[in-house]
């Protein structure tokens, strides 16, 4: 089954009075293990990747990974930017395969806040990519990651979040009501009464970060006050650690093989358990059968050229380069004909990650400029497929 709206899941959960785990991956052994987690226990997941832990391993070496694994999968599966640190960092998510972004303006000022994150939505949207906006500020204490979100909390407010709904146009919301990112001692003193005030001034789904820490009780009374999905780390990363420290313990001369063989297997059965506490367990189907598929689109160019062979080659090279940063193209290509009697000698093959994309290409100033000034006076024998991939 191939991916699925991002919007669509959450917006089941919400309606549905359950939360859909957000799991950071930081290498193929959590991926591995959060795709098996989604398909034993037939539950939707968003498969996340924070810009924070870029460091930790080639974002687009990963996404290769991320997008195959969610594609060959049955389980309904969403992939996410966590914690982007600007436009071109969404740009750059959604043409990599993430179909939903999250660009952390929570940092600034209400105004520059508001104004990024309605730009990335403008962005975003205008691709069928699901946006998420956060308002207030979750800092992080003690745990893994924590050093990334300093400071103090800075709570959300009912009316400010209706504001930010309206004037941003997210699709959901990551809301502070207390939570903190990494692990802490003792459980957070959360909000309760503040996010059901929360979500009764916004109908859109809402986001909790700093999951790890929170006893079942608390998850439970977070999800039944609207919050459809839950961003989950730190423990999935103390769970990988402990295996290998455990391995460690037992054979001091193991190799990385060794050190490593059961890290998957620890990821998995913590992925297991907040996935089912979160009620998400057993929802595939349902999901599978309201959620709209994710599939990308080929936008595909056959031509023939008038102009000699460097000068087309050169156009061609410019539009790669100008069409390829497109927001929503996942990939811009070109090609000549092998056999010399084709009835077209050129093509382009222009990826979309959504239907969306479409008009949205087609209107980009960028496209237009190309289109009329390098590449239309000089193949006026063409034709323009757009497929579906089945």
């Amino acid at each position: 089954m191939p991916l699925v709206n991002m919007t669509d899941l959450l917006v089941h959960a919400r309606g549905h009075g359950y939360a859909v785990a957000a799991l950071d991956v930081v290498s193929l052994d959590f991926l591995e293990a959060v795709i098996a987690a989604a398909e034993t226990c037939r539950a939707p997941v968003v498969v996340s990747l924070a810009e924070s832990h870029f460091e930790h391993y080639d974002f687009e070496l990963l996404m290769t990974a991320v997008v195959t694994a969610c594609q060959r999968s049955p389980a309904p599966l969403a992939i996410h930017l966590d914690h982007g640190a600007s436009l071109d960092s969404a740009v750059r998510a959604i043409r990599l395969g993430c179909n939903g972004v999250m660009v952390d303006g929570s940092h600034l000022g209400p105004d520059e806040n508001r104004a990024l994150t309605r730009t990335v939505a403008e962005m975003a949207k205008a691709c069928g990519v699901t946006v998420e906006g956060e308002l207030g500020y979750v800092p992080g204490e003690e745990g893994e990651d924590a050093e990334r979100h300093p400071g103090e909390v800075v709570y959300t407010t009912p009316e400010e979040a209706a504001d930010f709904v309206a004037a941003t146009g997210v699709d959901c919301l990551a809301v502070s009501v207390g939570t903190v990112h990494g692990r802490m001692r003792g459980e957070p003193r959360l909000d309760y009464e503040r996010l059901a005030a929360i979500a009764a001034a916004t109908p859109i789904p809402l986001v909790i970060h700093g999951g790890t820490g929170l006893g079942d009780a608390a998850f439970g009374r977070l999800i039944a006050s609207g919050v459809a999905k839950i961003n989950y780390y730190t423990a999935l990363a103390d769970a990988a650690a402990h295996a290998i420290r455990e391995a460690a313990a037992a054979d001091p001369r193991a190799g990385y093989t060794r050190l490593t063989q059961r890290v998957r297997a620890a990821i998995q059965a913590e992925a297991e358990r907040v996935i089912r506490l979160f009620g998400g367990a057993g929802r595939a189907d349902e999901l599978l059968a309201h959620c709209r598929p994710w599939r990308e689109i080929d936008h595909v160019i056959l031509f023939n050229a008038t102009a000699e062979d460097d000068a087309v080659a050169a156009m061609k090279a410019a539009g790669r380069e100008a069409l390829g940063a497109l927001p929503g193209v996942r990939e811009a290509a070109t090609g000549r004909a092998v056999t010399a009697d084709a009835r077209y000698r050129h093509c382009w093959l222009i990826r979309f990650c959504g239907e969306p994309v479409i008009d949205a290409y087609k209107h980009h100033p960028a496209h237009q400029a190309f289109a009329d000034e390098r590449f239309r006076p000089i193949a006026g024998d063409r034709i323009t497929i757009d497929f579906e991939r089945d």
